[in-house]
């Protein structure tokens, strides 16, 4: 790649304040990039056309192209002629041409070598790249032509367009991204009777030019730059069409915090908090809740004049005051107040880490002021030997660590409690402050090491908070919820999200506000086919993560993983079990990577004894899944179930229930019915008893209404992932199962 001759040609436009380049110049780009383009001639007007050599262009016919600031795509408006390769039918459609846009400015006419080739789906592609403010340089690759657009919607989500960040691509996984994408089977020959246009290699090598350009001259020189299409001629792509915006601006990097000294916050060894009333309030509910959580109160300092103790911790009139330099400052008083708490801790270096849990920041008009001053104040101490303190917020709820034996959120203990007798391997890590105490009580049979909330990332970031997770070998699941990420932070995120995972963990990722607002500020194709959830959905992936497109599914996948996580995973081998043949269709008509397992002679016999002593053996015929119908009781059910999960040829098993048919024991007691789920003998009991014999990943689902809840409960709080119906159970294992294997693989 030339890239000073690219520099060079991009130059002459920014000198002449031009936003954009000719096609022209576009099209030497790509000559410098090392791209076979069309031949081409550039005349002023219809006078010039008598001094035309047209034997220099190949064939019968040439193209006629308009060339205008004003009009970006030519073929909309009819700037665009296909005519015989003479000089008289030239000169007529210059005319012509010149008569049509003789309102606006043109700058001059090209004529083009005609490039034949077949205009039939997978003939055009198109070949973007642009700049984006959170992940950088992005390079698109996907269907091209006048359809872009529509192919684009009308794809299935992950076959219509490959994403490639060129920080994070590599050649091997460059042609794995492109054979994804469903433009590329019509392009390389695998569909039965198309013939190949180009091969792979090919495909990949010019896209790996545009990988090159995007990261050496985006955004500096480059703002974007698309081709479409590039057509398919003889084995090779040819530009026909180009549009290149010029970069104006550096990139915005955000300033380097101490990282490291995320420890403070995640495991303080002191803490103090200003804004605790005598009364209840948000002070008061965060200090309760630290005191709760087994926090030292020798070690909670409170900033609170004319007071000596509260709930037998220390009190001191001022944060100049406190008595030494504390791993975490809690704030929560009012926005306004913060810049002078915050310069104070700064001058007196009291503090090496802050929670600031005040809203009406950045996310309020009127706020910019005072985080303005917060940032000047953090960056004149970073600049200083002590490194400064990091901020975690503002509007954010809090943090809770169980390795840090403290928790600041603002909600009453009651409310949301967190299991202290276990632990799980999970961080959850949430923008939001609501969205982080809803899975929390909805998880609330797991406990996670850590749950995280951000707020608006003032300071801290969540690429942050994953850069100083990802050493840690004692988390296997990261649970993360974003609504945006602060300007290149979604880079460092991608970065963390494929160092995490290439260990072998977890990251189940969910990205709120899935607007696109690129297309208002692009002139091209690309930004409106790959929006910025497009961009993050592919990207994310690309890293390693698995993307949920629901807040259910993001739920149930981190209950998934937390509670089967250390289960080893053999096979796709499936058994199942249930009481309702409807259940046994939806298991099948999403098994997806999964096959039934065929089930081994003696499985079968020991199956056909428990059938005949439940008086089945006339009722059901015997196969994988087994339909123990509804007249089957609880100590049949499980052990027809661990017959099933026995066979060395299952490797993962679901056992579904419908709970309302009369033999089985699905209810808590009352004075209606004798049911008591809580029984050795209930289906619920025996369950819980398998989970410690079968060492093989497996599911429950209970498909029934409100009622039976408390059997729910029970199963989840003894480790076993139950689901309301089969077909979300099947389809979320089915994504377990795989990520097992992949990271079985490393």
């Amino acid at each position: 790649m030339d890239t000073d001759r690219i520099i060079e040609i991009i130059q002459i436009a920014k000198k002449e304040s031009r936003e954009f380049l000719w096609e022209t110049e576009g099209l030497d780009i790509l000559e410098a990039m090392g791209i076979k383009t069309p031949k081409r001639v550039f005349v002023k007007g219809s006078q010039d056309v008598a001094a035309l050599v047209l034997a220099e262009f190949p064939g019968e016919q040439v193209v006629v192209k308009v060339v205008s600031p004003e009009i970006l795509h030519k073929s909309d408006v009819g700037g665009v002629q296909f005519v015989p390769k003479e000089k008289t039918a030239i000169f007529n459609s210059i005319v012509e041409l010149e008569k049509s846009f003789s309102d606006q400015e043109v700058r001059g006419y090209t004529i083009n070598e005609f490039v034949p080739y077949n205009p039939s789906l997978g003939g055009e592609i198109l070949l973007g790249t642009r700049w984006t403010p959170d992940f950088g340089p992005v390079v698109t690759y996907s269907a091209g032509g006048i359809y872009t657009e529509f192919l684009a919607k009308n794809f299935v989500v992950g076959k219509d367009m490959a994403i490639f960040s060129p920080q994070l691509s590599d050649r091997q996984g460059i042609e794995e991204q492109v054979k994804q994408v469903a433009i590329t089977s019509l392009t390389s020959g695998e569909i039965r009777g198309q013939k190949k246009r180009i091969d792979l290699e090919a495909l990949v090598n010019v896209i790996t030019k545009f990988i090159e350009l995007a990261a050496t001259l985006i955004p500096e020189q480059i703002l974007e730059f698309e081709v479409n299409p590039f057509v398919i001629a003889q084995n090779t792509l040819i530009p026909l069409d180009s549009l290149l915006k010029c970069g104006t601006h550096k990139s915005e990097y955000l300033s380097q915090r101490p990282v490291h000294k995320i420890k403070n916050i995640l495991a303080p060894k002191s803490i103090a908090i200003i804004g605790v009333s005598e009364n209840i309030n948000v002070g008061r509910l965060v200090l309760h809740n630290l005191i709760q959580s087994g926090f030292d109160k020798n070690y909670i300092y409170i900033v609170k004049a004319n007071t000596e103790s509260l709930e037998g911790c220390q009190c001191y009139p001022s944060v100049k005051s406190l008595p030494e330099k504390v791993d975490l400052f809690i704030f929560s008083l009012s926005a306004a107040q913060l810049p002078e708490t915050l310069e104070t801790i700064i001058q007196e270096q009291k503090a090496e880490s802050m929670i600031v849990l005040a809203g009406g920041l950045e996310e309020k008009s009127g706020g910019e002021q005072i985080v303005n001053r917060i940032n000047l104040l953090l960056e004149q101490a970073r600049h200083s030997a002590w490194g400064g303190l990091i901020i975690n917020g503002g509007n954010c709820l809090g943090i809770y660590s169980q390795p840090g034996h403290y928790n600041s959120f603002f909600i009453p203990n009651y409310k949301l409690p967190f299991v202290q007798d276990k632990l799980h391997p999970v961080a959850l890590l949430s923008q939001s402050g609501g969205f982080a105490c809803s899975k929390a009580s909805k998880l609330a049979h797991i406990n996670p090491k850590y749950v995280i909330s951000l707020g608006n990332q003032m300071d801290l970031t969540v690429g942050d908070y994953l850069t100083y997770l990802e050493s840690d070998r004692t988390l296997e699941i990261f649970g993360i919820y974003v609504e945006g990420f602060k300007p290149l932070d979604g880079l460092k995120f991608l970065t963390a999200v494929k160092a995490i995972t290439a260990q072998g963990k977890t990251v189940i990722f969910y990205q709120a506000g899935r607007t696109i607002e690129g297309t208002k500020a692009t002139a091209s194709h690309t930004a409106s086919i790959a929006g910025n959830y497009q961009i993050t959905r592919e990207l994310a992936k690309n890293a390693g993560a698995i993307v949920v497109e629901s807040i259910d599914d993001f739920e149930e996948l981190v209950e998934l993983f937390a509670l089967l996580h250390s289960q080893p995973v053999k096979g796709l081998n499936l058994g199942g079990v249930s009481n309702a043949g409807f259940i046994n269709v939806a298991t099948a008509d999403n098994l997806k990577n999964f096959h039934f397992a065929a089930l081994n002679p003696e499985t079968n016999d020991q199956l056909q004894s428990i059938l005949k002593k439940s008086k089945l053996d006339g009722v059901v015929d015997l196969h994988n899944p087994v339909d123990v119908t509804g007249i089957m009781n609880d100590s049949a059910y499980a052990e027809t179930f661990f017959t099933v999960m026995k066979d060395e040829k299952v490797n993962v098993g679901i056992i579904s229930c419908v709970p309302v048919v009369a033999v089985l024991n699905t209810l808590i007691p009352n004075g209606k019915h004798q049911e008591n789920i809580y029984q050795y003998d209930s289906l619920a009991m025996r369950l819980v008893t398998l989970k410690q014999q079968i060492n093989k990943p497996w599911v429950a689902v209970i498909d029934g209404g409100d009622m039976y809840d408390p059997m729910i409960k029970l199963l989840r709080e003894n480790g076993i992932p139950t689901f309301r119906v089969a077909d979300r159970a099947i389809r979320l294992l089915n994504l377990f199962c795989n990520e097992q294997l992949r990271k079985q693989s490393i």
